[in-house]
């Protein structure tokens, strides 16, 4: 069976009649870094460009690059940047499925293999945004981190080398300063990134001129993004490759429903014009309501049900809301102690909480439990632990739901660390958790300690 990249895009090729297909748009320039090649910024910002490109908006391609060592680079180059997005849900009480073959990236490149391609970028005039998805642990300052380096071992790292090498090669020009995007789900996440930044640039003695130039002509936005997306269907695989004729490694699924909040200058509204094309892009002065809403209740929920329902023995988000114990579990803690400890309008909560649940319903999107637990300890203390400190300060004691999640997110790190992950079992099966490796590291160690009658689970509770 052949291949999906732009000779087949461009072929003779008969693709399905409910394909969006158009041809290999070479001739558009890149105008866009990415840092992260996974599932989300793919179903999501690469999506969003397609439809600008599409109706003449953008004119614009992406630049993938790979932020961590290990990654699926040379999969996105082999198949020329092209992949398969299928986007379902329900629309107006009827099921929409939408398949589209998206060609918004032009590359990927190796941050490890290949740094000298990744800083020529910083030379490129027409490059002014950059997007990221990093993980809530990505954003972080590594005092480690040198200008030297290749590459530094942080996100702000790598960014802070991109920005000083486009500094120098425009010789501090204003007009190429860049508009940077993050889309990790930490709080100010453009104001923490910045912050970093001009941080390792006193630490790294680069320039004041340098420090200048980043803060008055280089935008960092804040930003909220909402969709879920569960990835490449691997149950549906050879259904889905046999209706639509060619293989796809970097095939992609996601729900219909998006959101993006952006806080920033409405000037850019011109420059990044997704709603001329009708997607649900928000800019505004303030984005803290939305973000916390979405963060402790959407993402809450996701954080403190899962590592229950994924110990009980369930596999996927429709399992745990449709399971008679766990689908009350999760409402409980949505409504009882999630939803309590925000203070924002409770109607306005109550909405957007019966919304979720029916997006967590969607029947037609399979969100695998053991991809919702990448990176929990980071993910943990964003969405989940800042309802359960509330509830301490409201009620003075500490919440029963939201601390049994905490219990079962501490015995899923019950296993042994190979290489960067760890390996952890189940009643049903082994499995494969990821995080950062100190964390594995330390979760080994007070398991290993706990081991030692004289020490006991309340030391190991504390501990972690």
């Amino acid at each position: 069976m052949r291949r999906l990249n732009k000779e087949l895009l461009n072929g003779a090729f008969e693709f399905p009649e409910s394909l969006k297909v158009g041809t290999y748009p070479s001739h558009l320039p890149e105008k866009v870094i990415q840092f992260g090649e996974g599932n989300f910024l793919r179903a999501f910002v690469d999506w969003m460009f397609q439809q600008m490109n599409k109706n003449g908006l953008f004119n614009g391609r992406v630049v993938v690059v790979q932020p961590l060592s290990h990654g699926f680079i040379p999969k996105l180059n082999e198949q020329d940047g092209l992949y398969t997005l299928i986007l379902k849900g329900i629309r107006n009480g009827h099921a929409v499925a939408e398949e589209e073959i998206i060609s918004s990236i032009s590359r990927g490149i190796n941050l490890y293999t290949d740094w000298a391609e990744y800083l020529r970028c910083a030379e490129n005039p027409d490059i002014e945004f950059i997007v990221s998805n990093t993980t809530e642990a990505g954003i972080a300052h590594n005092p480690s981190d040198r200008p030297d380096d290749q590459p530094p071992a942080s996100f702000p790292g790598k960014l802070a080398v991109y920005l000083y090498h486009r500094f120098k090669h425009f010789a501090g020009d204003p007009q190429k300063g860049m508009v940077i995007i993050p889309c990790e789900l930490i709080d100010r996440n453009g104001d923490n990134l910045k912050r970093i930044i001009l941080r390792l640039t006193q630490e790294w003695g680069l320039p004041a001129e340098f420090k200048e130039w980043v803060e008055k002509y280089n935008y960092f936005l804040n930003t909220l993004v909402d969709r879920v997306v569960p990835g490449y269907p691997r149950d549906e695989l050879q259904e889905i490759t046999d209706r639509l004729g060619y293989e796809d490694h970097l095939l992609n699924t996601g729900e219909l429903f998006h959101l993006w909040v952006i806080e920033g200058p409405r000037e850019l509204q011109e420059r990044l014009p997704f709603t001329k094309v009708g997607l649900n892009v928000v800019w505004t002065d303030d984005l803290t309501p939305y973000r916390t809403r979405k963060v402790r209740i959407l993402n809450g929920a996701h954080t403190s049900c899962v590592p229950v329902a994924f110990l009980y023995g369930l596999d996927t988000v429709g399992e745990m809301v449709d399971h008679p114990v766990l689908g009350q579990y999760t409402k409980e803690v949505i409504y009882k102690e999630i939803i309590p400890s925000i203070e924002l309008d409770e109607k306005m909560l109550t909405e957007f909480a019966e919304a979720v649940l029916e997006r967590f319903q969607n029947p037609y999107i399979k969100h695998y439990l053991i991809s919702i637990l990448l990176n929990s300890t980071s993910k943990f203390k964003t969405r989940a632990l800042p309802s359960l400190l509330r509830l301490i300060d409201k009620n003075g004691r500490v919440p029963e739901k939201l601390s049994f999640s905490l219990a079962c997110l501490i015995a899923l790190y019950q296993g042994t660390v190979e290489g960067s992950s760890m390996k952890c079992r189940r009643e049903q099966r082994e499995f494969t958790l990821q995080d950062d490796l100190h964390v594995l590291e330390f979760m080994q160690m007070a398991w290993a300690e706990w081991d030692n009658p004289e020490l006991g689970v309340l030391a190991l509770v504390r501990k972690v």
